[in-house]
């Protein structure tokens, strides 16, 4: 596997199809492309889509965040945060309500974590009482549906 060098999408991609021992024909019935337009891709005349991105991992069995930042759409950086978005999406163990809540709690920590660089740091208890909100939100959420639900002021609704 060749190493992360963004601007060489077509190298790369066919890099990965040759490793896969796939020809380009099998690639393009795999991945839902045509044959031209992948042969395209390959010689860098055309510029895909996110989805026929996504579409070419698939049957490349990569990730899709790899050739994201081969194309320039995704930084590098940025690959980690995608990493754990698609693990609480995939994960069939919670619901969807629940994978949205984490989503949105993962991402305020990344906020806070990264404007905490550029910014000066807020008071520990400030720190604390967001921390505090957002855990109370993580577990009203998060938690199993019953007969009732919190609501966003602490008190308990009928379901239904």
């Amino acid at each position: 596997m060749a190493s992360l060098n963004v601007g060489n999408l077509g190298e790369y991609l066919r890099e990965q199809r040759r490793s896969a021992q796939l020809s380009l024909r099998q690639l393009a019935e795999a991945a839902g492309v045509s044959n031209p337009y992948l042969s395209q891709i390959e010689r860098g005349l055309r510029k895909p889509s996110a989805e026929i991105l996504q579409q070419l991992a698939k049957a490349l069995r990569i990730s899709a965040e790899s050739l994201y930042i081969q194309a320039g759409i995704l930084d590098e950086r940025d690959r980690d945060g995608m990493e754990v978005h698609n693990a609480v999406l995939t994960d069939p163990t919670i619901n969807e309500r629940q994978k949205q809540v984490l989503l949105q709690i993962y991402e305020s920590f990344r906020k806070e974590n990264g404007s905490a660089e550029e910014a000066p740091v807020r008071p520990v208890a400030a720190r604390k009482r967001a921390a505090k909100k957002a855990a109370k939100k993580a577990v009203a959420v998060l938690r199993p549906r019953t007969g009732t639900e919190r609501t966003a002021d602490g008190e308990d609704a009928a379901i239904g």
